[in-house]
Formats: structure tokens, sequence, C-alpha cells
């Protein structure tokens, strides 16, 4: 019950957060301080797109793919010209090891215009291949997450994945070969699929403790609004009853040979992780459909390709919306986004806000004390057992309303 009035009271919250202005917007503004800020490319090409996926993405066309990536060179330079450097740089997609020459050359433009201290690339397990993994080793890859979602054949068929990439068997022996060539190794994993059972996911569990996997990512299922009709065609009815069970599942199988870094991520060590949100105050979004947050303002680069190209090509950053937050807005997303990292420091936001974080945050604080999520250990604000999964469904909620802002964007910003 008190989840369900969390979920609620999250999802009209982050509608509103995640009301934009389109039309016009055609400015980032320079960095103004020295702080670091990390940096979000996005490639939105795959070779076969998953019915549950709400990201900017389409199916890989090459020539496309490459002009694509010159455009996003240019981007690169233009930021470069506004001044922003960037100590982390984060590649999602879509997969963007899907031309693995063009991903070599822009990571090496990155790192001559930039001072980047971690990289971490996305890919999928058939891209574990020795010709890709040598490039992403030779341009210093430190963290490589793979999209695994579950090694159940069963679940793999029905997301349209077991053609693409294999059964669980063969994706759990690649990720055994790729261990130990990068720093970290991520398996990124979802739960809570319709038709999932607690026997599968122990399976899951097993195979990925047997593995001796670095790091894993466990995403509870979020459908957008424009997905849900197709998840439900392919895989059927997404039930939250048995979401908080199955966290804890996985929470209880991994620890304490795994620590949280954060709610719902799982590492061996010390290292990035897929929430750049939590580690950076600030990133920078590039590429079409790419979010990004700057001084205070959130923003959107266009989901049309072409008029992305087209964009850069002018000269001009492609925006396509974006909305100033509050000092209320900054605060609260801070506060979200670093509990979300199991603890908030006081002392740290206090700087940054002065007497107006208590004030406004002081009704969200003491409800998380009162309902047992919170608790105190100077100078942080540390999520308790309850309050891990408080966090979870949070950020399920938020990242939802982030799909549904994606829908909207591709839908009435296009026109």
């Amino acid at each position: 019950m008190i989840y369900s009035l969390i979920a609620e009271k999250a999802k009209r919250e982050f509608s509103r957060a995640m009301r934009f202005e389109g039309g016009g917007v055609s400015h980032v503004a320079p960095p103004g301080d020295p702080r670091p800020r990390l940096l979000y490319l996005h490639i939105p090409f795959c070779e076969r797109l998953c019915p549950y996926c709400s990201f900017n993405r389409f199916v890989f066309a090459e020539e496309l793919c490459r002009e694509y990536f010159r455009a996003l060179r240019k981007e690169l330079i233009l930021y470069r010209n506004l001044g922003y450097d960037f100590g982390g740089i984060y590649i999602g997609g879509g997969t963007p090891t899907v031309l693995i020459d063009e991903l070599e050359e822009t990571i090496a433009l990155v790192r001559e215009c930039f001072s980047i201290r971690e990289l971490s690339v996305e890919t999928n397990p058939n891209h574990l291949t020795e010709d890709r993994l040598a490039v992403l080793q030779r341009a210093g890859v430190n963290r490589l997450s793979v999209g695994v979602q579950s090694f159940d054949d069963g679940l793999l068929k029905k997301m349209d994945r077991y053609d693409k990439y294999g059964s669980g068997a063969e994706i759990a022996g690649r990720l055994r070969e790729t261990l130990g060539r990068f720093g970290t190794l991520n398996a990124d994993m979802i739960f809570n699929f319709p038709t999932q059972t607690s026997a599968m996911l122990a399976r899951d569990l097993d195979t990925l403790r047997d593995i001796g996997i670095d790091q894993v990512t466990w995403y509870p299922l979020m459908v957008s609004d424009s997905t849900r009709q197709k998840v439900m065609e392919t895989m059927g009815r997404v039930d939250s009853r048995q979401e908080e069970r199955f966290y804890h599942q996985i929470v209880g199988r991994l620890l304490p040979a795994y620590r949280f870094s954060s709610a719902w991520c799982f590492s061996l060590k010390q290292a990035m992780i897929d929430e750049y949100i939590v580690d950076y105050d600030e990133y920078a979004g590039l590429g079409s459909g790419s979010i990004g947050y700057l001084n205070g303002t959130c923003y959107a680069n266009t989901f049309d390709i072409r008029g992305y190209i087209a964009q850069i090509d002018r000269g001009e950053l492609p925006l396509a919306a974006s909305r100033v937050f509050s000092v209320r807005d900054r605060i609260r997303y801070d506060f979200l986004m670093k509990l979300f990292g199991t603890r908030l420091n006081v002392v740290e936001l206090r700087k940054k806000y002065g007497g107006a974080f208590l004030s406004l945050l002081w009704p969200d604080l003491l409800a998380f004390f009162l309902i047992g999520g919170l608790s105190w250990r100077a100078p942080n604000i540390v999520l308790t057992k309850r309050g891990r999964y408080a966090w979870v469904v949070l950020m399920r909620e938020f990242f939802t309303a982030v799909n549904n802002f994606r829908d909207y964007c591709r839908g009435e910003l296009a026109r």
C-alpha cells in the first residue's frame, strides 16, 4: 500500500516536471564553472528493435548511420567551442558498437577534445566478438555494459532476442570469455517480466554468480504509454504486485558478495554505473533524442535523425525542447538522484542550496523517515532496506516519465 501511494505521487510529480517547452530552443549556455560533468553520446541504431524499449532508436542502415556518426563528431566540436570539458563519457543507445570503426573514431575525437578519465560503452551479446572487443580495449573503455535482460530462453524468445543474440547459455559463455578484458563488465538485467517466475529469476541469479560478473544493473520492467500495448501483445500484462518480491530476491542473492552502487546496481568493486546522473550533477546529452541537464536546464535534442544531421551541418545545436528547473525542482532532483546512490550528504546539499534545502525538502524527509525509509548517519542520510525499494519505485516512475516524454518528442515536436 505504501509503495503504491509513493508510485502514484511520483507519477504525478514527474509528469509535471517533464512538461517541456518546444520550438525556438537553440541555446546551451557556456559552463560557467569547472565542476565535473559527464558527456552522454546516443547512438540510436539497432539491428532489430525490442518491444519494451522506449529509447530513440531505429533499425540499422549503414549509410545513414555513418552520416549520423559524422554529425555527432561535429556536435562534439560545438560543445568544445562552448568551453565545456568532461571527466566521464557514457555511450548508450541503441547499440553503440553497431559500426565499431565509427565508434573508435568518435572516441578518439572525444579524448582529443576533453579530459576523459572514465569511459563506459553499451553493447549487445552478439557484439562480444574479438574484433569489436579489441577495438574497445584499444580505445580505453573502462566499463563495458552488456544488455542481457535474462538468460531464460523462453523470455528471450518473447523479447525477440533469442534469434538475435542466441540462447541464455550462449550469452553466458560470451560473458565468461569477455570477463577480465575491461575494468568493469556489467550485465544489464530486467526483472518483473510478464510470465517471469521466482525460479526463472533464481536461475538468472545463479548464472551471474557463477560467471563472477563484475557488476549487475537490474532494472524493473518500465513500460511507457507507447510500448504498453506492444508489451501486452508479445509478453503479457505486467503485474506490479510481484515486483517487490523479485527485488528482495535479487538483493538477498547478490549480497554480501556484491555491494550497492545504487538501489538497483550491484558491484564487486568501485565502478562507474549506468545511472551516471547519480555521480555527476550535470551532463551534456549529444546525439538524436538524447537528454541533457546543464546549468539548471534540462533539454532534449531533436528525435528526427535527418533533421538532426541537417541542423548540425548548419552549425546549429539540434535542440528540440527544454525546461528551466526552479530552485525547488533542482533540490528535489538532487534529493532523488543522490539518494538513489543510497546516501545523500546533507553538508554538501546545504552548501549548494543554503537554507532552501531543508525549507523545501522537510515534508519529503519527514515522510520517508516516518515510513522507515531513511536513517541518519552523519553527515549522510542513508537509504534503509525499506527505503531502497522505495527508491526503485521512485526511479521506475521517473524513467517511465522520461520515456513518455520521449514519446511526446517523437510525436509533437517532430511535426
